[in-house]
């Protein structure tokens, strides 16, 4: 089927969109609701040093906090000695206190926090501070707490982390539990052109992730995406950089999920995520647990246009919440399985933007995703 809509199918596409919106927004405010109505319900007095998490914590003692903050974000330079003084208040030892920099977005910082003896290591910053400082983390079975401070916090929102209130950030960073969660991992085998700025200038690099990473449509969304707007209305710069790309062409992929035969579809975005949650509360994944020692590979695809995907934020809208679209006959279609590991592959050509927690990689032609069961320590709430 063409990918050029007719008037009719336009019309009929922007109908359906809207509708599909609209449901989303029913969905989002539900959503809050209820949550914020637990949240009032269930919350326990807000002190610093007592336990906020369902598990019992080992006293403060002696424990060693150490910030790794991006000071490129509004606010973050300013919130350091309102840090050290919470820490201070829980009887915890003065915490130390490492700033990024272009040529080192965290993987340095954590390093030397964790040689300086730090317990808690807290990426203060965006996705990417936070992926950095995960890249350290991994593996050395210390805790990484996260202030989230970016656009997306996809990471915080994933495990109920608060990323509109420091105050409420910092007393799960103090008074949180441990929490081992699954990390992703992918190599890109064979670029397309030049690695991208965030992959480290190497071909041969493992490149973490926490919640998803990605080609076609949602990377080529992410390298869209405006700084300006960005620093603007945040998250809802993806959205508006998505709209370019509504028509974009489909890409034809083989797909080898563990040892299963390889597949060949056409699709317009192929993910591996790690959780599911995405910014305004929608829930991409439905199945994706961050501690279930597996990831899920979901392949979109919308092949009429604007009616196709209106279908498809119509699904995610229904499985959000817990409704099936069945087997109707489907313009767009939205298709997960379960994976240990995915090796994913682009017909020949100018590849496909690949992404990781929003950090772009280049294009690629061939890539490969894994998980690492339980290999990260996370200060959750």
């Amino acid at each position: 089927m063409s990918d050029v809509s007719t008037p009719w199918e336009t019309w009929i596409g922007v109908t359906a969109l809207v509708v599909a919106l609209a449901a989303l927004v029913v969905a989002l405010v539900v959503y809050l609701q209820a949550r914020r109505a637990g949240r009032r319900m269930g919350r326990p007095a807000r002190r610093y040093g007592t336990g906020l998490g369902p598990r019992e914590q080992e006293a403060p003692g002696e424990r060693l906090v150490a910030f790794v903050a991006n000071p490129s974000k509004p606010g973050v330079p300013e919130l350091r000695d309102t840090l050290v003084d919470a820490c201070l208040d829980a009887a915890l030892p003065e915490p130390l206190w490492f700033e990024t920099t272009v040529e080192d977005p965290g993987r340095g910082q954590a390093r030397d926090a964790l040689a300086a003896g730090a317990d808690v290591v807290v990426a203060v910053g965006g996705d990417g501070t936070v992926r950095a400082v995960a890249e350290t983390m991994a593996g050395t079975g210390r805790a990484m707490g996260i202030l989230p401070r970016g656009t997306g916090n996809l990471l915080a929102r994933n495990l109920d982390i608060s990323t509109t209130s420091v105050e409420d950030a910092l007393a799960t960073v103090i008074s949180g539990h441990d929490r081992h969660v699954d990390v992703g991992r992918l190599r890109v085998d064979e670029y397309a052109d030049e690695p991208g700025p965030d992959s480290e200038g190497a071909r041969d690099v493992d490149h973490l992730f926490l919640v998803i990473a990605g080609l076609g449509f949602d990377a080529a969304m992410v390298a869209d995406a405006d700084p300006t707007l960005k620093s603007k209305v945040g998250w809802m710069a993806y959205f508006f950089a998505g709209v370019r790309h509504l028509h974009g062409r489909r890409s034809r992929m083989r797909i080898e999920i563990d040892d299963a035969p390889a597949v060949d579809t056409r699709v317009r975005s192929l993910m591996v995520g790690n959780c599911g949650l995405l910014p305004g509360g929608i829930t991409l994944i439905p199945d994706a647990v961050i501690d279930d020692g597996r990831l899920d590979v979901v392949a979109i695809d919308a092949r009429a246009g604007l009616v196709g995907w209106a279908q498809v934020f119509g699904e995610v809208v229904m499985q959000g919440i817990g409704v099936s679209s069945g087997d109707l006959p489907r313009a767009g279609r939205i298709d997960t399985s379960p994976a240990r590991r995915v090796r994913i592959e682009v017909e020949a050509g100018a590849g496909e933007h690949v992404q990781v927690d929003g950090d772009l990689l280049g294009r690629a032609r061939r890539v490969t995703a894994w998980v690492e069961p339980g290999t990260l320590v996370v200060r959750s709430a």
